[in-house]
């Protein structure tokens, strides 16, 4: 051939044909070029099909489940089929599913046109040839429920071979009642392979007018539920030509109900249809009729190849079935073949005369004899026997399930007696971890201690290392080493493992178990002896067996080698089973989190799982999880199989109990609409009704269940079957606990209700009643589980969480449309539970959190499985989560806190600066009057406090909006620190305020003095000039002796004449009584009757607090003697603590060294009320007034000698006559016309710049230092109160020194603030970081000056006091420059400008080295002390917090922001460190409150009135404490190894006898001490 054209196509090429090709180019000489070879092949009909199909790759890569259920776009998508390549995907969706609609899949009517419609058969053979081998299993057990025929023979049309699909059909059980049954009620359960049924085949030879399909149908079909098993010409598509599907066999089951007036069949028969002309297909119709009790071969005309029938081996009976309607029909021909293949009675006619009805009638009739008469009964698993003979491939004939299938029958053939087995084979999660169990919720419970609890736990300990040697003697079983052996292959083959165990053991169950339920079920019903139904209840536990037990076995091998030392080889040879079962949750196997039997979780065994499963998938580890919650036997299982195809490990008949997870991928396309890679189901197995939970306590163990799911979930579905209210009752109240307690914990699970069996199209409206009073039940259970919680503040569900009765209700229609087994799935059930999926996944998609990774996943199971152990799971609630979150929200908070001080420190510095300058050179103002300059900064202040209020409450919003750091975990926080937010505001406008005041009545006490010292200075300069003039008009020279002379004489004449008006000296007490009158005044009369006496009088001895009338004193005397705390050693405590506090502050005033104002003693009254009013101690107005009056007279004692140094320092003449030398010296000057220029400039330096440089760096280097501590190197420990806690226990075990710990426990306030002061000592003293912090002001300062002198150089000023006073007044916002002392300078002064200029730029300079040599040279506490903004005390309040201690063992609180409503610490203490004994030994006690709350004990306490209280009600005693149980039993280890290690020392201190130490306390070390400090505080990776 020959083309212009680079193509050319052929056409009529036979398919499947490798084609050669030899093409040359003609060259321009006319001759061809030399040929080149190309080859190509044509695709096969199944290959053409399948690219048509789009799912060419796949036949040789082929389709798993897990590809399948993956979460995807189209999982939500109701986009109907575009394309031919979408028909496969739509008719899978369908199918999983479960819809009966499935098949009726099609193009849309926009590409109809551009497609042929394809036959389902064809979807159907296509999808089964390209799956494997799992996919197939699941396929045909969705058609089977749907009730469509499932592939016996697929055939394949490019190899012309077909397969049985044996293992495909594995999976499918079916239950039917056969009328030939004793027991009436009695039913079969088998899976369908291993059932012997009779088999009847139907086949075509020829063409056949009749559909032999359709008659197939309605055959199977009884008139009142028709249902189109198999396809037929006259269903949609159901005409389209087959392309591959011709030779299928397909097959399905007529199974009765046992009810005679529905049965077709009496007996179970199985129904095969050939598709294609058995003339093509001879292998398939042999395999037909070996295995057949009957064939029935449907024909139009027999002449050609009726010979065809005389060549079977038939064991089958023949009939043949025509229509003589047809033209080809002939009777004769007919007749000849009845005789020859001695066929005249089993011939059937379809004539003119008969209708479809009597036909199908007639033809079930021969059918049922056939069944009746016929010894032919082949299970499925037998006829690989016969298709291998027949050279068909038999699909469990693969090795991997071959080898797989010996390795499963070789463990459960061992299987005679389940009981002894599991005690034999799997002996680890019997008795001994059952008592292990008890053991572990005794340690959290505590309901048998007795006095010492702390020992009693040190016994629990040693008996569960004796329960784990005890486990560890046990050597690997024959069935565990196999099965994990069996585990250990990789691939496929570990996927047929699993399934044939479960295949196994599921048979195993149904055989054994089958007796046990029905004497259960009869009991149950008929007997009142609920002891004889928990013996039977148990039995059925005790026989059950499945793949979970050898898992859970796994579990148990493993947790009891990890006590073994590290090294040891029974250990080593284990530490790969987790990698094997985190595989096997990637596989889409389900692990079980609950073991429900013991109701536990081995929580080492499930972390190292989750952990190597991280491990596997990083970094694509996050996942939401979905919950499903319903009591037993409400289709739980099969809404989840329906939704997301998960199947768990535990089938009808067993009944294990507990929590089993599983992953279902979402594919990497939906994740960013997700935002998570993987979908975790978890699945609740054997919540009982009512009646059954109180025969063995369970409903606490379905408490626990639903607790720990709930709280794991991001979804929870609630199943409730609507016919039993009293089951619905049951688990709504375990629900509506489990939400209540998540509420408090910090997670918000969106909630699901879903009612099954509500079929009226209507139910949605028709149950707003219902819905209605399901939400009154739901408000009155959250009321009562409140109450029990002790939350009573949730009056409704929706307090607890989100709900809407119209959009979290679910109405799902029943399972079967008609009576099973024959009913298929109702299609509104299909239906209803896609649109739940889709709105399930919806919610996901909306979850406002950031979804968990697996390793989080994880630590809520470990937190929230710890605290389900306590019997008061709120309060016992413990997560590092969300310890996590808290803690970076008290972080980001203190960081927000920290800038708004900052903020307002440098504001009020500023503005005293401004009052201090007011009326001076340095401050030009339209405002003359001070207290007007003072309101108008007062409003200015309250503007900025304003304005950053808004701004930290805005910051706070943006905090709460975000997704990442698990921010919804401590919502509960959020109006704590928005109160704290506005708390801060308060406190900072009261400091603001009050010193703005405090500057105001120092810049008006200074201006009489001002004032004074400025007319002496003026009349003694005016006496000075006088002098001089007198010497120059006498023209006589002088020496200096004489000027002096003379000087000294003026000078004493000046000073005598001058006025001696000063300070007058005030009575400091008598205005401190004033003060203290008009704070108790609105205490009422009794207060003011009460001061009495005279404040001189109070604060000269030590203040104590004695007991009121007789009977008190003896009770103290009494605690004194037992060495209890009482009421007065409580009040006077607090008294002690409260006049340190004062004490401090008055000294801290003192160093001011200013005059005495009314603030003062105003400041000290607001401290000493604040103290009073924060403590829950309850004191009467007596001690009030005694305390103020202690500490007024203490304070006014200071102040009044304060007062008179001031006055002292302050005295007008004193000041001149220190000022003496200085005006001599100017006077001489003068005088001689000396040059004044040097000597001026660095007058004004030293005695006027110099002092205020100096105050300006110290005044701005305090929050600078803050700042260092804040943000430098280790400024974690100071960023939240817990994590300051950390610190300084981690400090206190590193230097491991007794007297650290004591001054710790008994004096921690003091403590406290000498460790924050050393911390801040240690971080300045090394380096230079405090020097350059100064250096940094000192420049800034310099600067400001130097560009003053250059400013007002350009100002063209006539003198020097112009000058200077422009210089005053560019430096007037940030220098306070004293009067006085500008005053001394202006004294007599000449100086030339120019030259005065020049001369201060250069003694500027060397002012700033002369400082920073200073600097260098001071010393640090020194500086520290003298600081305006301490950073010792700013710190100290920042991490201090509230102050308040346990009341049990005075650990201090950690809790965030100044307005939290709760106290909390993480780490508790024995009670013998806080100084408490017992009565009678007085040897020190051990106990630790955080155990002490969950036990049985009592305590008593002033707070209840020396009466016995039970610790697990201390919140009725403390409502504002909350005192969480452990988080684990070694979270106080850290204060166990410092009392055993220093017993005898605290012994000895507190004049006690020393403690029993638990033996389990003297085995802690330091290094498991600092890991128990790690885990009390959640401190990672440090």
């Amino acid at each position: 051939m020959i083309t212009e054209s680079n193509s050319l196509v052929f056409s009529s090429l036979s398919p499947g044909v490798e084609y050669s090709f030899h093409v040359s180019t003609q060259l321009k000489n006319g001759k061809p070029s030399k040929s080149a070879l190309i080859s190509a092949r044509t695709k096969t009909y199944l290959e053409s099909f399948l690219l048509d199909l789009g799912l060419e790759q796949h036949y040789k890569e082929n389709l798993s489940l897990s590809s399948v259920l993956q979460i995807d776009e189209k999982t939500i998508n109701d986009e109907p089929a575009k394309c031919l390549s979408d028909l496969p995907w739509c008719f899978l969706k369908k199918l999983m599913m479960v819809n009966v609609t499935a098949r009726n899949v099609k193009c849309t009517s926009v590409c109809e046109s551009d497609c042929d419609m394809l036959n389902p058969l064809d979807i159907i053979t296509a999808l089964f040839l390209c799956s494997n081998g799992f996919l197939q299993q699941e396929m045909s057990l969705k058609m089977s429920m749907c009730q469509f025929s499932v592939p016996l023979l697929l055939p394949n049309s490019d190899t012309h071979q077909c397969m049985l699909m044996l293992w495909a059909m594995r999976d499918i059980v079916k239950k039917y009642r056969p009328h030939s049954l004793s027991d009436p009620k009695g039913f079969i359960e088998d899976r369908i392979v291993a059932s012997e049924l009779p088999l009847v085949s139907f086949v075509r030879l020829g063409e056949c007018s009749l559909s032999k399909s359709a008659i197939l149908n309605k055959l199977l079909s009884n008139s009142q539920q028709y249902h189109d098993t198999f396809v037929h010409r006259d269903m949609e598509s159901g005409d389209s030509p087959r392309r591959i599907s011709d030779g299928l066999v397909e097959i399905s089951w007529y199974l009765p109900c046992g009810n005679k007036n529905i049965d077709m069949f009496g007996e179970a028969v199985a129904v095969a249809n050939l598709r294609g002309d058995i003339a093509s297909f001879e292998t398939q119709y042999s395999f037909l009729c070996q295995t057949s009790a009957a064939v029935f071969v449907f024909f139009d005309n027999l002449e050609s190849q009726y010979k065809f029938l005389t060549n079977q081996h038939n064991k089958a009976e023949i009939f043949l079935v025509g229509n003589t309607q047809n033209k080809s029909f002939s009777f004769d021909v007919l007749k000849k073949v009845a005789d020859e293949l001695n066929l005249e009675s089993n011939i059937i006619l379809k004539t003119k005369q008969v209708n479809d009805a009597d036909f199908v009638k007639n033809l079930r009739n021969i059918i049922r004899n056939v069944v009746q008469n016929s010894k032919t009964k082949v299970r499925v698993e037998k006829m690989a026997d016969i298709a291998r003979e027949l050279g068909i491939l038999v699909d469990e004939d693969s090795p991997e399930c071959q080898k797989a299938k010996q390795k499963a029958d070789a463990i459960t053939a061992e299987i005679q007696d389940t009981l002894q087995y599991k005690e034999d084979q799997l002996p680890l999660q019997g008795q001994i971890w059952k008592e292990l169990t008890c053991l572990e919720k005794e340690e959290c419970r505590l309901r048998k201690a007795g006095e010492n609890i702390e020992m009693y736990k040190s016994d629990l300990l040693e008996k569960k290392r004796q329960l784990r040697e005890q486990q560890n003697r046990y050597d690997m079983s024959k069935a565990m080493a196999c099965f994990i052996e069996a585990l250990s292959n990789p691939g496929i083959e570990r996927s047929y493992f699993l399934k044939w165990m479960r295949i196994n053991l599921d048979n195993l169950s149904r055989e054994k178990l089958s007796g046990l339920r029905e004497e259960y079920k009869n009991k149950f019903q008929n007997s009142e002896n609920k002891e004889e139904i928990k013996v039977l209840d148990r039995q059925l536990s005790n026989s059950s067996l499945g793949i979970e037990h050898y898992l859970r076995e796994m579990g148990q091998l493993y947790e009891s080698s990890v006590s073994l030392p590290e090294t040891q080889a029974s250990r080593q040879q284990l530490q790969h089973l987790p990698k094997l079962c985190a595989e096997l949750l990637l596989d889409g196997f389900p692990l079980e989190l609950v073991d429900g039997d013991a109701s536990n979780i081995p929580l080492r065994w499930v972390k190292d799982v989750l952990s190597q499963l991280s491990a596997l998938v990083q970094p694509k580890s996050k996942i939401l999880v979905v919950t499903v919650l319903g009591v037993q036997s409400t289709g739980k299982s099969t809404l989840l199989n329906t939704m997301f195809g998960v199947q768990f490990a535990v089938s009808s008949g067993r009944c294990t109990r507990g929590a089993f997870m599983l992953l279902i991928k979402v594919n990497e396309d939906f994740r960013k609409v997700l935002n998570c890679d993987f979908l975790v189901i978890i699945d609740t197995e054997g919540l009982k009704s009512p009646e059954l939970a109180q025969l063995d306590d369970s409903y606490e163990h379905d408490n626990e269940l639903a607790t720990l799911v709930v709280g794991l979930s991001d979804v929870t579905i609630i199943n409730i079957a609507m016919e039993n209210s009293t089951e619905m009752k049951d688990i709504l109240q375990i629900v509506v606990h489990a939400f209540l307690r998540m509420k408090e914990v910090g997670k918000k699970p969106k909630c699901q209700f879903i009612h099954q069996n509500v079929s009226d199209v209507s139910a949605h409206d028709k149950n707003l009643r219902d819905r209605k009073l399901l939400l009154q039940q739901l408000n009155e259970m959250t009321q009562a589980a409140a109450k029990m919680e002790k939350k009573e503040e949730n009056k409704s569900f929706t307090d607890v969480m989100e709900y809407s009765p119209d959009t979290g209700n679910w109405y799902i229609p029943g399972l079967w449309h008609g009576n099973p087994p024959m009913a298929p799935v109702n299609a509104g059930y299909s239906e209803a539970v896609y649109d739940l999926k889709r709105n399930i996944i919806h919610i996901l998609g909306e979850c406002q959190s950031s979804s968990n990774d697996i390793m989080e996943f994880l630590e809520w199971t470990t937190s929230l499985w710890n605290a389900v152990k306590h019997e008061n799971f709120i309060f016992s609630f413990r997560n590092s989560l969300v310890a996590d979150a808290y803690m970076r929200l008290c972080t980001e908070f203190n960081k927000w806190e920290w800038e708004f001080k900052k903020h307002m420190y440098a504001w009020v510095t500023n503005a005293e600066t401004r009052i201090a300058n007011f009326g001076t050179v340095a401050v030009k103002s339209e405002i003359s009057d001070i207290g007007e300059f003072v309101s108008c900064l007062k409003s200015e202040a309250c503007s900025e406090l304003s304005k950053w209020e808004t701004t930290l409450l805005q910051k706070l919003t943006q905090y709460f909006k975000q997704t990442e750091g698990h921010v919804h975990l401590v919502e509960a926080y959020r109006e704590d620190f928005s109160n704290s937010a506005k708390m801060l505001r308060s406190e900072m406008e009261r400091s603001a305020l009050y010193q703005l005041d405090a500057a105001s009545e120092i810049k008006q006490g200074m201006a009489k003095l001002d004032r004074i010292k400025e007319n002496h200075t003026n009349t003694l300069e005016q006496q000075v000039l006088g002098l001089i003039k007198e010497f120059r008009k006498s023209k006589v020279g002088k020496t200096d002796e004489e000027l002096d002379k003379e000087f000294d004489k003026m000078w004493d004449k000046t000073v005598n004449e001058l006025p001696s008006t000063g300070l007058k000296r005030t009575d400091i007490f008598g205005k401190v009584h004033q003060q203290l009158r008009i704070n108790l005044k609105r205490k009422g009369s009794h207060a003011s009757e009460l001061l009495q006496r005279k404040l001189h009088e109070c604060g000269t001895d030590p203040f104590k607090v004695t007991p009121d009338g007789f009977f008190n004193f003896c009770k103290h005397k009494v605690s004194k003697l037992f060495n209890m705390e009482d009421h007065v050693m409580a009040v006077q405590k607090m008294s002690d603590s409260i006049i340190t506090a004062c004490t401090q502050h008055v000294s801290e005033i003192v160093e001011k060294k200013t005059n005495y104002h009314d603030n003062y003693i105003l400041e000290i009254l607001h401290m000493i009320d604040g103290r009073l009013n924060s403590k829950d101690m309850k004191t009467d107005i007596k001690f009030e007034v005694s305390l103020k009056q202690h500490i007024c007279g203490l304070a006014a004692r200071i102040f009044q000698k304060m007062h008179e140094d001031f006055i002292q320092v302050n005295d007008p003449r004193s000041c001149l006559n220190q000022n003496k030398e200085k005006y001599r010296a100017d006077f001489k000057d003068l005088f001689l016309a000396r040059d004044q220029c040097q000597k001026k400039a660095d007058e004004f330096t030293n005695i006027c710049l110099k002092p205020a440089v100096e105050t300006y760096v110290t005044s701005s280097l305090g929050p600078d230092l803050i700042d260092e501590m804040l943000t430098g190197e280790n400024s974690a420990q100071f960023s939240t109160r817990m994590f300051f806690q950390y610190s300084i226990l981690n400090n206190l075990l590193s230097k491991d020194q007794f007297e650290n710990y004591l001054s710790y426990i008994c004096s921690y306030e003091e403590f406290v603030k000498e460790w924050i002061f050393d911390k801040i000592v240690e971080r300045f003293s090394n380096g230079s970081k405090m020097f350059v912090l100064e250096d940094r002001h000192l420049k800034s300062s310099i600067n400001s000056i130097t560009d003053a002198i250059t400013k007002a150089q350009t100002n063209n000023n006539s003198n020097l006091v112009q000058f200077v006073e422009d210089i005053c007044l560019e430096l007037g916002d940030k220098l306070v420059i004293s009067q006085d002392a500008l005053g001394a300078f202006m004294f007599l002064n000449n100086a030339n400008q120019e030259q005065f200029a020049h001369h201060l730029t250069q003694s500027v300079g060397d002012m700033g080295q002369s400082l920073r040599e200073e600097f260098k040279k001071r010393d640090i506490t020194m500086r520290l002390k003298g600081l305006r903004v301490k950073p010792q005390n700013e710190l100290f309040t920042r991490v201090f917090g509230c102050g308040e201690q346990c009341p049990f063992c005075k650990a201090p609180c950690e809790a965030g922001g100044e307005a939290h409503t709760e106290h909390w610490a993480s780490a508790h203490r024995p009670d013998g460190l806080g100084r408490y004994r017992f009565t009678v030994s007085k040897k020190l006690s051990t106990d630790i409150c955080s155990s002490l709350v969950i036990s049985e004990g009592s305590f008593r306490c002033v707070h209840t009135n020396g009466e016995y209280h039970p610790y697990k009600r201390y919140r009725e005693i403390y409502p504002k404490w909350k005192i969480s149980a452990d988080s684990s039993l070694e979270a106080s280890d850290y204060w166990k190894y410092v009392m055993a290690k220093f017993n005898k020392e605290f012994a000895k201190e507190y004049h006690a006898k020393s403690a029993n130490i638990p033996p389990a306390w003297k085995q802690i070390t330091r290094e498991q001490a600092e890991q128990s400090l790690n885990e009390s505080f959640s401190i990672k990776d440090l």
